[in-house]
């Protein structure tokens, strides 16, 4: 799988926050056919950065209303990226 293909956005959260300030953790969305091994190594090359761990989290898609008709959303893929102590991703530094 294509490195730009497996990142498919920044998460910026209240709980995201904490987690940077706490431990230097970061979230991203992700493919749902990445693998921990694949967002390790997408996270290091785009950013040059070094992981420590990553851990991931399928969230479910949300039932919602369309008029009479009950439709659900999309599932989608949660990661959470443990960096080196010192390391930084500029996108989550005005956090």
């Amino acid at each position: 799988m294509d490195i730009y293909k497996v990142i498919v956005k920044p998460l910026v959260t209240e709980k995201g926050t904490e987690m940077l300030a706490s431990g230097n953790w970061v979230m991203f969305k992700v493919s749902t056919e990445a693998n921990k091994i694949q967002i390790r190594e997408a996270v290091q090359k785009i950013f040059s950065v070094k992981v420590l761990h990553v851990n991931t989290q399928v969230m479910r898609g949300k039932s919602r209303r369309f008029g009479k008709t009950v439709g659900q959303l999309k599932s989608w893929k949660k990661a959470m990226v443990q960096l080196k102590e010192g390391d930084k991703i500029e996108i989550f530094d005005g956090v």
